[in-house]
């Protein structure tokens, strides 16, 4: 998939701490010999037998993250040549692929509902506009977006501003600007111009978050399981990468998928002195998932 948040991850690590490493020594589930299908029911399995469904929705999320650790980042693999459709790659992440799968996941588990079939539903509910797939321009491009409309969906809640995040103005324009970029936006005028409004749209919304040299302050208002979009300098973009928090010890550090070469883990250091590595992240937008 040729995606403003994918693209643009290279732009975005002292040893490993004990803590650290246990804490990524997880079970993996990402054999890839084994089917999407068989991904998931394995690790439905292994929710089923810790119980997962009792547990707050933000550690299961944090259970599901883990699972991925160590398996290798992949750019563009939502991009299809055809029409768009749903599709399932447990094997491979990136940072949106990573979040929105151990979202997914995390709710099929919470609704005990942990078919291969119930994945899919609520797979494409999260990804699409509405949860309806309906050509290019319905799949949630931009962070902003994907999280503005599952809170509609009672999915996630947008919780920056109340935590002291401050305004985030800026101009969204990357993909109707970068045609380039998106064959699709080249190929089809009516999906340029479904995105030229979506981008509208955006733009038309106030958006909050914490700048990066603010983040320790207020971290400890952040749960495990919270997922960030890191703001961005780079113009026309709201958001550069995602991940998800993970607690560890008395550190808040990020769950994501880093770069292309590198393999889903948890930050090495903390999340503050993380983005202070990387010039372009300007911050974070907070949200929290909801219970099913």
């Amino acid at each position: 998939m040729i995606h403003h948040r994918r693209r643009l991850i290279s732009l975005f690590i002292l040893s490993y701490l004990p803590m650290l490493f246990a804490q990524q020594s997880q079970t993996t589930f990402t054999s890839l010999e084994d089917s999407d299908e068989k991904i998931c029911l394995k690790i439905f399995d292994y929710a089923g037998s810790l119980n997962l469904q009792n547990a707050p929705i933000g550690s299961v999320i944090v259970k599901m993250s883990k699972s991925f650790i160590g398996a290798n980042y992949s750019a563009n693999t939502l991009e299809t040549s055809g029409s768009e459709e749903l599709i399932i790659n447990l094997h491979v992440f990136d940072c949106v692929t990573l979040y929105e799968n151990a979202l997914a996941l995390a709710r099929c588990i919470k609704k005990n509902k942990m078919s291969f079939d119930d994945f899919k539903k609520e797979l494409q509910f999260i990804r699409y506009r509405n949860g309806i797939i309906n050509e290019y321009p319905s799949r949630l491009h931009y962070t902003t977006d994907y999280f503005f409309d599952n809170e509609k969906k009672g999915v996630l809640k947008d919780i920056t501003k109340e935590i002291g995040g401050v305004p985030y103005n800026k101009i969204i324009n990357y993909m109707s600007t970068h045609l380039e970029s998106y064959p699709h936006l080249k190929e089809k005028e009516d999906f340029l111009t479904k995105i030229k409004l979506i981008e509208e749209d955006i733009n038309s919304r106030q958006i909050y978050h914490i700048p990066k040299n603010q983040i320790q302050k207020l971290s400890s208002k952040i749960k495990d399981g919270d997922i960030f979009g890191i703001t961005t300098s780079i113009e026309g973009i709201d958001c550069s990468h995602t991940g998800i928090a993970v607690w560890v010890g008395k550190k808040l550090h990020m769950a994501h998928a880093p770069a292309p070469g590198k393999k889903v883990e948890i930050t090495k250091l903390p999340l503050s002195d993380y983005l202070k590595k990387n010039k372009k992240s300007i911050g974070i937008i907070v949200t929290r998932p909801l219970e099913p």
